[in-house]
């Protein structure tokens, strides 16, 4: 599986504090079968985003951890004006991989009323949005319609694995089970912050998936598309008309 939201990174964000701690949660994403994962510390009031010093990290972590997984950069960017102008001047800071895709947290106070025309702009720069855990935000529960219109337009959508499992309550499952009926979810990721409360673990997401919505739609969510956030590549759901390839994202590491 391939985990494109977590914070594992050690003394960044609200994630682990202690370089033990951090390797503790890349052993235990491995061990739960993940092969892939990206750190995407904060970026919003609380936090600084730092590429150098999260490139630092990353290269602690991945040295010590050696081939337990591989490790990439990203960000958690929260959707305010200084960071909307930011990415827009650096459209590959604060992207997956540094490709195109952006993780978008909202606000869980205010949605901007012109969320289209910043999307717009995102997008415009080269960046593709994903709406991160919509499921757990609650005025985003009640903006389905809007969520299907960014989809349309062309965002993307993440849930969190635990959301699924029920870990977050039976309104974000409820929620994360409308969306995924709507057809308006892309990927699934861990948001991983600790190995106890918030563990960086999809395993028991993608057997909830397997049972309820079939092996198709689980393969597609936990792994293809995000190996497509990774390369770069478009983003599909399975359906009558189209499924999707795994094999070229494949070839982005042969």
């Amino acid at each position: 599986m391939i985990d494109i939201h977590s914070h594992v990174l050690f003394g960044l964000d609200d994630g682990p504090r202690t370089f033990e701690d951090s390797l503790a949660m890349v052993r235990m994403a491995a061990e739960h079968g993940t092969t892939d994962l990206v750190a995407t510390p904060h970026a919003n009031l609380d936090f600084k985003f730092d590429p150098e010093l999260i490139a630092e990290r990353i290269a602690q972590v991945r040295d010590a951890a050696g081939s337990a997984l591989r490790l990439y950069a990203g960000c958690d960017f929260y959707l305010s004006f200084d960071n909307i102008q930011d990415a827009i001047d650096h459209p590959r800071k604060y992207t997956i991989n540094q490709q195109r895709y952006l993780l978008v947290e909202f606000s869980e106070l205010l949605i901007f009323k012109n969320t289209d025309d910043i999307f717009a702009r995102l997008r415009d720069a080269g960046m593709t949005p994903i709406i991160t855990h919509p499921e757990r935000n609650g005025l985003l529960r009640q903006r389905v319609e809007n969520i299907a219109k960014w989809v349309e337009q062309g965002a993307r959508v993440q849930l969190t694995a635990q959301s699924l499992t029920g870990a977050f309550g039976r309104r974000a499952q409820d929620f994360s089970r409308e969306l995924l009926d709507r057809r308006l979810v892309h990927v699934i990721a861990s948001d991983g912050h600790d190995c106890e409360r918030r563990p960086p673990v999809m395993d028991q997401a993608r057997a909830w998936l397997r049972k309820k919505y079939g092996d198709g739609l689980a393969q597609t969510l936990c792994v293809a598309n995000p190996g497509a956030a990774l390369s770069g590549d478009e983003m599909y759901l399975p359906n009558a008309d189209r499924q999707f390839s795994v094999r070229k994202w494949y070839e982005f590491w042969r």
